[in-house]
Formats: structure tokens, C-alpha cells, sequence
């Protein structure tokens, strides 16, 4: 059973009898003398969609859901859905928006990533840590900006929005990493 500082956004958990994925975790540390870390947890409820927000101690324990693993591949988005494709019997299946909202801003066609099945049902994505994305929009660059350098706004393929050195131009791919949202390096 993972402690509360153990759990990484992806982890699948049970919080109130139902199956959760982590979506984010923060760190609060107390100035006061025998003060415990907190950490607030933001989960998403796999079966209803519904957020819960918990605050917790390091040391307290949840317990892993039961749930199985699936290689899959997106495939293309169609309206308001996402059409994915089981990599093992090449079925292909569609997931709604609601059901998979955060991990959709990373999405690009054909690729590889994980199907979190609950009672034979697929009730999520789990993505790769990293995802190479084409910028497509971004300020101009600065000549003689550095790699220290302060950093800018861009928009890459996905329409997700973050921030890049100040050196970076249209075109240029990035990786990024997809449980922090931020710029790893330049490929």
C-alpha cells in the first residue's frame, strides 16, 4: 500500500471505495517546529469523472485498485471524442473528452500509451512520462538570448500552452513532460 508520499500523478488508488488517478500532488512543508509535511492531493474518480481534493500526512496509506493494463494507440480525434485502437486485437474504441480532458492536450496521432481497464471497462489513459510536440507558435526570438536566459510563452501542436527559453522559434521540436506540463529540452 503507497504512502501519501510515495503516490505520483498517474497512480491509480482507492479514496472512498472507489478507483481514483492522481492528477496533482503539492508539497507543504510547515515552519513551525514539529509540524508534519501536508501533501493535497487532486484526484480524478475513474468510474464518475467527479475531482476530489484531499489533504493528507506523508505517512498515511492508501490502497491500489484493482485494475489491469492495456497497450493502446491513439488513432485520431473524432468531434468530441478520441478513437484509440487496442494494440493486441486491433479493436478500435472511442473515449469521450470528459474521460480523458488532462491527458488530451498531449495527444498526438499514432501514439503508444496505457488503458487503464476497471471491471473490463477502459476508464482511462496513462500517459508516456515525455512527449516530443512541434512548436507552432511562439513570440519571436531574441538574438543573443541564452539558454539561462528568461522564457516565453508558446503553443505547440496540441494547442497546449507553456513556457520555452526565449531562444526557441516555430517549428522546433520540444520535449515536454506530460505530469508537470513543463519544457524538458529541445530535440
Amino acid at each position: 500500500m503507497p504512502l501519501a508520499n510515495q503516490l505520483k500523478k498517474g497512480h491509480v488508488v482507492e479514496i472512498n471505495n472507489d478507483p481514483h488517478i492522481i492528477g496533482q500532488i503539492s508539497c507543504q512543508t510547515p515552519s513551525a517546529r514539529g509540524g508534519a509535511t501536508l501533501y493535497k492531493i487532486r484526484a480524478r474518480n475513474v468510474l464518475s469523472g467527479n475531482k476530489t481534493d484531499l489533504s493528507c500526512k506523508g505517512d498515511e496509506s492508501f490502497k491500489e485498485a484493482d485494475y489491469q493494463k492495456k497497450p493502446i494507440q491513439f488513432l485520431y480525434r473524432n468531434g468530441g471524442n478520441f478513437c484509440l485502437m487496442d494494440l493486441e486485437d486491433y479493436s478500435q474504441f472511442e473515449l469521450a473528452e470528459e474521460t480523458i480532458e488532462e491527458e488530451a492536450q498531449f495527444l498526438i496521432e499514432d501514439m503508444e500509451l496505457t488503458a487503464l481497464i476497471i471491471d473490463g471497462v477502459i476508464r482511462g489513459i496513462q500517459l508516456p512520462e515525455t512527449v516530443s510536440l512541434r512548436i507552432i507558435e511562439c513570440d519571436p526570438g531574441i538574438k543573443g538570448a541564452s539558454a539561462t536566459a528568461r522564457s516565453k510563452n508558446a503553443v505547440v501542436e496540441t494547442g497546449f500552452n507553456l513556457q520555452v527559453p526565449e531562444y526557441m522559434e516555430n517549428d522546433e521540436v520540444i520535449k515536454i513532460d506530460t505530469r508537470t506540463g513543463k519544457y524538458l529540452s529541445r530535440i
